[in-house]
Formats: C-alpha cells, sequence, structure tokens
C-alpha cells in the first residue's frame, strides 16, 4: 500500500465510522432498450424519449457525485458533502482514490473507497448538480463544456470509457448505476442517430 494512502486511509476510515452509509433511496435499477421507443413516430420526440432514459443513469449519485455544482464533491445516494473535506484541484482526489475499488474495515459505515487510475471530479464547466435534464442533455452536446467532444467522441465515453464503467462496478456498499454500461450506449447510438434532440 502506497505510504501517502496508508496515511490518508487511517483518518479517512476513522471519519467514516459515524457517518450514513450510501443506502439505496429506490434508484430504478433497469433501462428500458432503443426498441422500447419505436413506438413513437415522431423522430424528435422519439429523440428527446430516449435522452430521458439515458438521464437515469447521467443523474443517478453514481455520476452526480463526480458531477457537483460545487468545488467540494459529494457522496453516497443522498448526495452530502464528501467526508473527509476535499476541494477541487488537480490530483486532489488520488490521495485516498488509488487506481482500484478498496474495502474498508468492517465497522466503517462505508464499506469502500472507489478507485480508478483517472479517478477525479469533473471539471466544473462538466457540472450536472442542480441542472435539470434538459440542461444536462445541452451541456453534454456542447464541445466547449463537454471536453471537446462530438458527438461520436461523447457515444464512445459513455458507451466505452473505463472510467465510466466504474458506474456499474463501484465497489462493496454502493448501489450501482442502472443498467449496464452496454446499455447506455445502445441508448445514447440512437439518440445520435435520431436527432440528438434534447427534453
Amino acid at each position: 500500500m502506497r505510504g501517502t494512502f496508508a496515511c490518508a486511509l487511517g483518518a479517512f476510515a476513522v471519519a467514516l465510522v459515524n457517518m450514513p452509509g450510501d443506502t439505496s433511496q429506490g434508484q430504478t435499477t433497469q433501462l428500458r432498450p432503443p426498441a422500447a421507443f419505436e413506438s413513437i413516430p415522431d423522430q424528435n420526440a422519439r429523440s428527446r424519449a430516449l435522452f430521458s432514459e439515458i438521464a437515469k443513469v447521467l443523474t443517478s449519485p453514481r455520476c452526480m457525485n463526480c458531477h457537483p455544482a460545487a468545488d467540494r464533491p459529494t457522496q453516497g445516494n443522498d448526495l452530502h458533502p464528501h467526508q473527509p473535506p476535499v476541494f477541487r484541484g488537480v490530483g486532489v482526489c488520488q490521495t485516498c482514490h488509488t487506481d482500484r475499488n478498496y474495502t474498508l474495515m468492517e465497522r466503517a459505515s462505508y464499506k469502500s473507497i472507489p478507485g480508478h487510475p483517472r479517478w477525479d471530479m469533473a471539471p466544473s464547466e462538466m457540472a450536472w448538480q442542480g441542472k435539470s435534464v434538459s440542461e444536462i442533455c445541452e451541456l453534454l452536446k456542447d464541445p466547449q463544456r463537454n471536453g471537446g467532444r462530438n458527438l461520436e467522441l461523447l457515444h464512445d465515453h459513455l458507451g466505452a470509457d473505463d472510467l465510466v464503467a466504474w458506474g456499474w462496478h463501484p465497489g462493496e456498499g454502493r448501489e450501482p448505476a442502472p443498467g449496464s454500461q452496454r446499455e447506455l450506449g445502445e441508448l445514447v447510438r440512437s439518440w445520435i442517430d435520431t436527432g440528438a434532440a434534447c427534453p
């Protein structure tokens, strides 16, 4: 175990002992496939409906916690402020978040610390918390706010990026994002093919 991680883990685990766990709040766990929207005759309306289905993933705690409106990330299904307190800055998250999920001691309220080699908060221009589904949609389509991605690169990011994939493998004690990354990718593909309309 890395020295800085071992040091941070001790303080982090102590802070977690008295914190609320990441319990389920009835998140929808299924995604409807693109075929479920084929009965919508108007292509624009179908595209908007497809994005509303995609939004089940984007507005889940697994995505929202890393796309905060403030400079402090949130955690848990209730999106409470991150403990211990950390703030936006390059490399800050890697102090405790390593290259993989880490299971904690049994007495901690949280069962694991998330991890990935590129773990970090999304840039502030990619903040989703406090935005409507329509506003998130417009943000995702805007290369000035989505990391310079056109729609095809956006499809690749949501449907195949291994950092996004963490949302379905979030570690012990966390509810995964709805559906699967493959299903999300299929929905995004259909949304793009029907004009990428926003609700």
